[in-house]
């Protein structure tokens, strides 16, 4: 396949590397990532764990919002950096050019990158882009093979296309909420969002499994596409079986807890020094579990207990049964028997518990990886595991780190361009 030539330098041929000439599955695609915040950032992450080479385009200065969010990064000399947790954890393995898109000469150089790029990724509102001219239609026209993705809370068309989205608002407007936190008539009972942004994150990994498919899709046929990813369609699409047990029965799923609503027991138990989590999903582990718990055996054909529906029906009693066996011992005590008759069970860890537990520690999941200011900071293992074309880890950029090497080697620039550049405050 030959490389077609776009604008004044050649876009490399959309062709997989085999497993002979490359290690890292994308590494001859170049992404170019106008995302910020979570959801397209993650997307982008993903593409660059793979191997892409992620061209994140901030502002000059200010850079993605999430930048400003402690804590953040020291640098060799104690001093805080603008690389904070939050953003470290969805942009790692990119590289960082400061462009004021704001200017027409800072537009033009976005274009030229455009058209030295594979995929395009933007999560702007919805046809704010076109006025700069970096809209799909505008970007094609230059460039038919690109691959353009948008990632926005709404969709590109529709009542609610232009309403600003965050996580939050979609977790409460596509049922999540409705069905996380404690049920009517308990203490702090309520809707509930979860801690880390869901909808945010499973939104960039569907963006990413997208953008993997256009890929394959144009090494088959040598054709870009456009692709509209929105919020509002992941996060209903998440709900799964409980969205669809509502289109089948018309009933709405109510708040369960910790409760589990298709398995009893399956729910959080308190234990000496702290709490742990088990579930017997079927009678076969209900029995077993029983036999840990040194209870009656016989409590397995009582009709209250007799099958799971039945248990499901009597789950509080069978909690408080069950519960007044778990206080009498520790924790780790549970979990050690309950592990041994192969009951599923695990105990409830904080972070350093989770990071301190041996098969988390075993997995390797914590890393650490040199930062731009010389320091060695962590990062997480990417949990795509490929034994052929292993993913890469790379830290997080520093605010425009890359700017230079990005003008000089993708665009062909001149250190005195670049300087001028820089002097203008353009990138």
């Amino acid at each position: 396949m030959t490389s077609p030539v776009i604008g004044c330098l050649p876009v490399p041929a959309v062709s997989l590397p085999s497993k002979e000439i490359a290690m890292s599955i994308l590494e001859k695609i170049r992404v170019l990532d106008l995302t910020r915040v979570v959801a397209g950032p993650w997307c982008t992450q993903v593409l660059a764990d793979l191997g892409a080479d992620v061209i994140k385009i901030e502002r000059p200065g200010v850079g993605d919002d999430t930048r400003r969010t402690s804590p953040f990064v020291q640098d060799a000399n104690g001093n805080k950096t603008n690389d904070s947790a939050f953003f470290m954890g969805c942009n790692r393995g990119k590289r960082s050019v400061t462009v004021d898109i704001a200017t027409p000469e800072g537009v033009a150089i976005v274009r030229e990158l455009a058209l030295q790029s594979h995929v395009f990724i933007e999560n702007y509102k919805v046809g704010a882009l076109k006025r700069y001219g970096l809209d799909y239609e505008s970007l094609r026209a230059l460039n038919p093979s690109l691959i353009y993705c948008s990632v926005t809370g709404f969709g590109q068309d529709g009542p609610y296309a232009e309403r600003p989205a965050y996580d939050s608002v979609l977790q409460a407007m596509c049922g999540l909420m409705s069905t996380c936190g404690l049920p009517d008539g308990e203490p702090g009972a309520g809707p509930m969002r979860s801690a880390v942004p869901i909808a945010d994150i499973f939104t960039g990994l569907y963006a990413a499994i997208a953008v993997l498919a256009a890929v394959i899709h144009k090494q088959k046929t040598g054709e870009g596409q456009y692709i509209d990813t929105a919020m509002v369609d992941v996060t209903t699409a998440i709900n799964g079986h409980l969205a669809l047990g509502y289109l089948m029965t018309g009933e709405v799923p109510q708040r369960q807890g910790n409760n589990n609503p298709i398995t009893a027991p399956s729910e959080v138990f308190k234990a000496q020094g702290g709490y742990f989590t088990m579930s017997a999903g079927n009678d076969d582990q209900f029995k077993r579990m029983l036999q840990v718990f040194e209870l009656d055996p016989a409590l397995a054909q009582e009709h209250r207990f007799v099958s799971n529906i039945q248990r499901i029906k009597h789950r509080k009693e069978l909690h408080e049964i069950l519960e007044a066996q778990t206080l009498k011992k520790s924790v780790a005590h549970w979990i050690e028997q309950l592990s041994a008759q192969t009951v599923p069970c695990a105990p409830i860890n904080d972070m350093k518990q989770m990071f301190d537990d041996p098969q988390v520690r075993h997995r390797g999941i914590a890393l650490e990886v040199t930062h731009g200011s010389g320091v060695q900071v962590p990062t997480l293992r990417s949990p795509l595991r490929l034994s052929a074309s292993p993913v890469t880890h790379r830290a997080p950029p520093m605010l425009g780190e890359h700017s230079d090497e990005v003008l000089r080697t993708v665009l062909g620039r001149s250190a005195s361009d670049i300087h001028r550049l820089k002097e203008a405050g353009i990138v």
